[in-house]
């Protein structure tokens, strides 16, 4: 693949490899750049903002509408190239495309919505001569830096938006899935984009993401990855604006009233969908003790009967881990849950980098696989008497993204969306839950501010004051 940047396509000097987590043959390279190539997208995505700005909101809306037109066009290309490069399968791949089209397309309506509102100077003592408005506009260079799991749709999710409030954009993807993002930048600029409207940085996260970060010409990151990397970001920002979107160890909540037949399902597809490497995968359930045999009775067979093998087949329901070393970390962390007093239930054989659907009971709150972001096919039962109980246990995550509750009482329902910890409580159905025109973000250790399109474009815009003073 090439980088592309200010204005042009390079392939650098040196290159690392691009591996199928399946099988592990390479199926690409991707340039490893250097500070000074960074440097130079930054160069270019300040006349990229000066290009953005020239556009009308409806010239911005066109651009990315027939972006999607052209992704709906190449949905199978990029759809196989995302099974081969994160690992999932050809099904999950689709859908995948299918939601960043949809992702493109909310965007695109939005760039004609951005709007102010007028202030009421004559409110004020004394300013009673003037009146007033503000309007939003672009903050400028935004770096957005993108995790493996969904290179498609989670880059669209910060460079879609970015584009069509006016902004221009350098985006570094994860080294491991770089190659479907150079399709991408290809589709956008095919689709009309101005030249330097875009720019697509590859190579080390210490090396070329650093540079991003705090190069001062940039003014936003927006950031999807663990809580150790954003909060490096953060230390390094400066006087920048950022949105971090930093995963979790979501949790549903099962009460006795609930419709096992409407949960099992669900809970095990939120749990092992991209083998568990989402960052709203249940990895925590607690059943209510009088229904938890009937929970696992139900559940474990389920589980069972996950089909994991070549990602590109069309019966297989889970691909591999992203690597072997993320197989084999899962698996430390379950062996060391299980000398903790862990129960495994099902599951737990790591082979390469496929680690197989696993379940654990009766494990301890400060095991990693309950404390931590396993991101990994991995999920926890516990049992919980009480209902006050169940929510200590969820609130004892130093995350806070997203979580599920299954139940037919409304005021425990209400209960939870209250008094639970994170940004989007998900009632009777499971954390993993999100469409793309939704408020998306996290609390606490998951993060800062919020992204589908709507909301991503406030934070990727600010006010501009506007005051007439006039003649009486």
């Amino acid at each position: 693949m090439k980088a592309y940047v200010n204005g042009r396509w390079t392939e650098g000097g040196e290159s690392f490899p691009v591996r199928n987590p399946y099988n592990n043959q390479q199926i690409g390279s991707a340039p490893l750049l250097s500070r000074q190539d960074v440097r130079e997208a930054v160069i270019g995505a300040k006349e990229g903002l000066a290009q953005m700005n020239s556009l009308s909101a409806y010239e911005r809306y066109q651009i990315l509408q027939r972006a999607a037109q052209g992704l709906e066009e190449a949905a199978e290309r990029f759809a196989r190239l995302l099974s081969l490069e994160v690992g999932k399968t050809i099904r999950e791949a689709r859908g995948e495309v299918s939601r960043a089209i949809q992702t493109l397309t909310l965007s695109a309506e939005e760039a004609k919505r951005i709007s102010g509102e007028v202030v009421p100077f004559g409110s004020a003592p004394g300013s009673g001569d003037r009146v007033g408005f503000y309007f939003r506009v672009p903050i400028g260079v935004i770096g957005a830096i993108t995790p493996f799991n969904f290179p498609l749709n989670l880059a669209l999710h910060k460079v879609a938006p970015a584009l069509a409030a006016g902004n221009s954009v350098i985006l570094k993807p994860a080294s491991a899935t770089p190659l479907t993002n150079e399709l991408l930048c290809q589709l956008l600029l095919q689709a009309g984009l101005p030249p330097k409207g875009i720019s697509l940085v590859t190579g080390k996260g210490e090396e070329v993401g650093e540079a991003l970060v705090r190069d001062e010409k940039v003014r936003m990151i927006t950031f999807t990855g663990s809580l150790d990397v954003g909060r490096r970001i953060m230390q390094g920002l400066g006087l920048k604006k950022a949105t971090m979107e930093l995963g979790s160890n979501s949790a549903v909540i099962v009460e006795k009233d609930a419709i096992l037949s409407e949960a099992l399902p669900r809970i095990r597809d939120g749990a092992f969908t991209v083998a568990g490497q989402v960052c709203i995968s249940v990895q925590r359930v607690y059943a209510h003790k009088e229904i938890y045999d009937d929970f696992l009775d139900g559940f474990i067979p389920l589980v069972e009967g996950i089909r994991s093998a070549d990602p590109l087949d069309e019966t297989t329901d889970m691909g591999p881990m992203i690597s072997p070393q993320a197989a084999q970390r899962a698996k430390e962390w379950m062996e060391e849950a299980m000398g903790r007093g862990g129960k495994l239930l099902t599951g737990g054989g790591v082979k390469g980098s496929f680690m197989e659907p696993t379940v654990l009971t009766e494990v301890p709150r400060d095991c990693r696989v309950v404390s931590q972001e396993a991101f990994a096919p991995l999920v926890v039962v516990n049992p919980y008497g009480e209902f006050d109980k169940a929510i200590e246990e969820v609130n004892s995550s130093i995350y806070g993204l997203q979580a599920g509750i299954y139940t037919q009482d409304l005021d425990r329902a209400l209960k939870a969306a209250r008094r639970i910890e994170v940004g989007g409580v998900i009632i009777n159905d499971i954390s993993t839950f999100r469409v793309d025109l939704m408020p998306y973000g996290g609390v606490k250790g998951s993060g800062l501010g919020r992204e589908g399109p709507k909301y991503a474009i406030e934070e990727f815009t600010e006010p501009k004051l506007v005051s007439i003073r006039f003649h009486k």
